[in-house]
């Protein structure tokens, strides 16, 4: 529908097509919000032995009617949902999705009735209830108007998912669902990030997914807004392996350039094309390091300048000493052999958070279970104090650096509140 539409009919007053504009600009601002990314708790959608790799490929309608239909059988609903004309114009479903979101606001006694309009009519009372009557009239309903339905409905999720938040059990398999953590941890955690940027599409595998130098752009250009220029860029889709190469060259030239000041010996771009993990891995790193440093430079107290692994390390190590129950460890760098442990880490949040961390709960760490245990226990109290985190607990145990850096960094971002 964009793509029909040009300047000169906006002039013109087109009615059809400026129309047809506004609803997808309302269509893609409501279904925005219905991403995994966003809400974690739409794992709960899956059906029984579907993946999450085909669950993601489901368009955001498709989600919606999951959500609405996993309302209705929650509360024993006789009927399910296929989409937002016929199957909505009697609002029965409407009746028992409104009491599913919010039971002690929405009764099912619209069902008493067998006036649809007049039924339509408290639905959308109970709606207003949860502030949530927007889009919709009587008629619309009972006329079965599928583009009102929908934002209806989509407006209804964005204000109450309804959808109980994961279990740290439950985050932890859907991140091996994402992941299938058979993979080098390390590109995990780096297509984590992406992710959590917001790129499209969803970057499932770091190495196939970054082949076309699209979601590569999109982060270079998060991390430091303005440096591509987007008519120089093959959009997508990107069929073949030519134009892949010539985005990917296109990457590498803006990685060397003064903006971002990348140490990219040997790589080309059809290095990244072909898939090559250490090159590859080496680029992404500098891009997530360059994100961390960016966020952190504007702390007050760092003056706007770079930030050095030094600065790190000083602040974790004074924010420890602010600390209550006398923890003083401390360390010189993160090649230390103690962060093993996460004793450092979980102290580090004792600082942040005095009387978070329950000490009692804490082990030495001597041994790889329990440092497992102390790391299990860090990651999962910086993750509910709001820290974005990107390491495993074996990251730690196994002391990679790159990775215990950017768990400082998000602690140190928790601190100052960025």
């Amino acid at each position: 529908m964009l793509g029909r539409i040009g300047a000169q009919d906006l002039i013109e007053g087109v009615e059809y097509l400026i129309l047809g504009l506004i609803w997808q600009i309302i269509k893609i601002g409501l279904l925005s919000k219905i991403d995994i990314k966003l809400h974690p708790e739409l794992y709960r959608l899956l059906e029984p032995g579907e993946t999450l790799e085909d669950f993601l490929k489901l368009p955001a309608d498709q989600i919606l009617l999951r959500w609405f239909n996993y309302h209705l059988r929650k509360v024993q609903c006789p009927v399910t949902v296929a989409n937002f004309s016929t199957d909505v114009r009697d609002s029965v479903a409407y009746t028992y999705l409104l009491h599913s979101l919010a039971p002690h606001l929405c009764s099912k006694a619209a069902l008493q009735t067998d006036d649809l309009h007049e039924r339509a009519e408290q639905v959308i009372e109970n709606a207003g209830k949860l502030n949530a009557a927007q889009y919709v009239t009587p008629k619309s309903i009972v006329e079965g108007n599928p583009k009102l339905n929908l934002a209806f409905v989509a407006n209804l999720f964005n204000m109450h998912p309804g959808l109980e938040k994961l279990t740290e059990s439950e985050l932890a398999q859907l991140d091996d669902a994402l992941f299938n953590s058979e993979g080098d941890r390390e590109s995990r955690a780096f297509a984590l990030w992406m992710n959590s940027l917001g790129v499209e599409p969803f970057v499932n595998n770091l190495f196939d997914d970054l082949r076309d130098g699209l979601v590569l752009l999109q982060t270079m250009d998060k991390v430091h807004p303005g440096i591509v220029e987007w008519k120089r860029v093959n959009k997508a889709p990107v069929r073949s392996k030519f134009k892949c190469v010539e985005n990917c060259n296109y990457v590498v030239v803006l990685g060397k350039s003064p903006a971002l000041k990348f140490t990219l010996i040997g790589i080309q771009g059809s290095d990244i094309v072909d898939g090559t993990k250490t090159l590859t891995l080496g680029l992404v790193w500098q891009l997530m390091r360059a994100h961390m440093i960016a966020t952190l430079r504007s702390l007050s107290s760092f003056a706007g300048r770079d930030i050095t692994e030094d600065d790190m390390i000083q602040w974790a190590n004074a924010t420890i000493a602010k600390g209550e129950g006398g923890h003083q460890s401390t360390i010189t760098s993160l090649r230390d052999s103690s962060l093993r442990t996460s004793v450092f880490f979980l102290d580090v949040i004792n600082g942040i958070r005095p009387g978070t961390v329950d000490y009692s709960l804490v082990t030495p760490g001597y041994t790889e279970d329990d440092a497992r245990l102390n790391a299990k226990y860090a990651i999962s109290i910086a993750r509910k104090l709001g820290a974005t985190i990107f390491v495993l607990p074996e990251d730690i145990i196994e002391g990679r650096q790159r990775l215990l850096l950017t768990f400082v960094g998000s602690l140190m971002a928790l601190d100052q509140g960025v």
